[in-house]
């Protein structure tokens, strides 16, 4: 999550970017450190130092707005899994514990608050919210790459093994604000481990 200086006035030194993304960035900031529900039209507005007019020229209602946060913090999270996997391609076990180290890192962060995707659908039970099927889409997606580094690893049971190790990953986000600093790191290697370890040796998946 890309945040910006504690105490910083949102919205500040911003004059080089256009407006949509002002109030992107503002509203994502404000979003991310206080909630959703909790951040109203008018605070993103008066924080990007923008008229309520021109949010809603470009976000035709705050849920859209949320939506476009969410979209921009799952871009900004596949551009970090895509820098490595591009580097263990022929290497899927180093690919995993790579991956593991990076999100321990960000769990790690002081202001981390947890995973954007899992805050917002926290929030919002409506299954057919707009955030919502973004939060959704995101986690499918996890699952989907963690697959592909399963079956390269050649176990069993891909898909399991797969779906283990996205709840041990959302685990470490929504833990974060509990462990121990270096904590998350630790944990995560030992759960993965036993869980990759365990998927070798077990039965084929049935076709």
């Amino acid at each position: 999550m890309r945040t910006a200086l504690e105490g910083e006035r949102l919205g500040e030194d911003s004059g080089q970017l256009d407006v949509r993304e002002r109030i992107l960035e503002t509203a994502s900031e404000l979003f991310y450190r206080r909630g959703v529900r909790a951040v109203g039209v008018d605070v993103v507005v008066e924080a990007a130092g923008v008229a309520k007019t021109s949010l809603y020229r470009h976000f035709r209602t705050k849920d859209d707005l949320i939506a476009a946060f969410l979209q921009r913090e799952d871009k900004d999270f596949w551009a970090c899994w895509e820098r490595v996997a591009e580097r263990y391609e022929h290497d899927a076990k180093a690919e995993l514990e790579a991956h593991l180290t990076w999100i321990a890192e960000r769990v790690g962060r002081p202001n981390y608050r947890g995973c954007p995707q899992l805050n917002v659908a926290a929030e919002f039970p409506d299954e057919d919210h707009p955030a919502r099927v973004v939060a959704r889409s995101h986690k499918e997606e996890l699952r989907r790459r963690l697959q592909g580094i399963a079956e390269r690893l050649q176990v069993g049971r891909p898909s399991d093994l797969a779906l283990q190790l996205s709840v041990v990953i959302n685990g470490a986000f929504v833990s974060s604000q509990v462990l121990a600093a270096g904590n998350a790191k630790l944990i995560l290697f030992q759960m993965a481990r036993a869980l990759v370890a365990a998927a070798e040796s077990g039965p084929a998946e049935p076709s």
